[in-house]
C-alpha cells in the first residue's frame, strides 16, 4: 500500500494549502476532492439542474471530463479554475455533496488517485470514508471568523468580489449543512490528529503535519530533504 495522508476540515481551514505544500515537500500526488464537488456544482448550475433531480446529478457527475493540469482545472476542456473558486460554486458544491448518489459516483474516481509514490488527499471525508486505511489523518480547523478572513484575502488576491461579514455567515451556514448531512458528515476520523490553526501560521501547521507524517512514513524523509 502506498503512503496516504488525508487532510480534512471545514471550508477555509487551510487544508488545501497544506495538502499542496505537503505533496510538494514529499513528492506525492495531491487530490483536491473539494474541486470535484465544485465542478459538479458548477456543471449542475450551468445545466439548471436542481439538487433534488438526483438522476441528472449523477449523470453529470459520472460524465464529467476532468483534468488537473499545470495548476489549472479543466472541465470538458474548459479552464474553470477561477469559476469553481467563487462562493457561489462553493455553496453549490455543498448542496450536491449532500446527495449520497453523487458521492457514490465520485468515490472510485477519488480512490484511483492512491498510486505510487503516494497521495495527499484533502476534503471533508477523506479520512472517514474515501481512505479510511490512510496511515496519517489530519483534521484541520479554525474559527469561522479566521476562516472568513483567509477566504476574503484569497478572493481579493484573485480579483474577485467579497464581503467579509457575508463570508462569515456563509461559512457558518455551510459548516452546519456539511456537519449535519446524513451521508459522510464533516467530522474528524476517530484516529485523526485534530489541529486548531486559528493562531498558527502556514509554516507552523506544515511543520507539525510533516512531523506527524514522518513518524508514520519515515521513508519519506529522503524525499523531503
Amino acid at each position: 500500500m502506498v503512503p496516504i495522508i488525508t487532510i480534512d476540515g471545514p471550508s477555509g481551514s487551510g487544508k488545501g494549502t497544506i495538502a499542496r505544500l505537503l505533496a510538494d515537500l514529499f513528492g506525492l500526488h495531491c487530490l483536491d476532492s473539494g474541486a470535484l464537488y465544485r465542478l459538479v456544482g458548477l456543471a449542475t448550475e450551468r445545466a439548471r439542474v436542481d439538487p433534488s433531480m438526483v438522476e441528472r446529478l449523477v449523470a453529470i457527475a459520472s460524465a464529467m471530463q476532468v483534468e488537473f493540469k499545470d495548476g489549472c482545472v479543466l472541465l470538458d476542456g474548459e479552464d474553470v479554475t477561477l469559476a469553481i473558486r467563487t462562493e457561489q460554486a462553493g455553496n453549490a458544491a455543498s448542496r450536491v455533496a449532500a446527495v449520497p448518489e453523487v458521492r457514490d459516483a465520485l468515490l472510485q474516481w477519488q480512490r484511483n488517485y492512491a498510486r505510487e509514490p503516494g497521495l495527499v488527499a484533502d476534503g471533508r471525508d477523506m479520512g472517514t470514508v474515501v481512505f479510511p486505511e490512510a496511515g496519517v489523518k489530519i483534521y484541520l480547523t479554525a474559527s469561522p471568523e479566521e476562516r472568513a478572513r483567509r477566504r476574503y484575502n484569497q478572493l481579493k488576491e484573485k480579483g474577485l468580489d467579497a464581503n467579509l461579514s457575508h463570508l462569515v455567515a456563509e461559512i457558518r451556514e455551510r459548516d452546519d449543512r456539511d456537519s449535519n448531512r446524513s451521508v459522510a458528515p464533516l467530522l474528524p476520523a476517530p484516529d485523526a490528529l485534530v489541529m486548531e490553526s486559528t493562531a498558527l501560521s502556514i509554516a507552523e501547521v506544515l511543520g507539525q503535519v510533516s512531523s506527524s507524517v514522518l513518524r508514520v512514513y519515515p521513508e519519506l524523509a529522503k524525499k523531503g530533504a
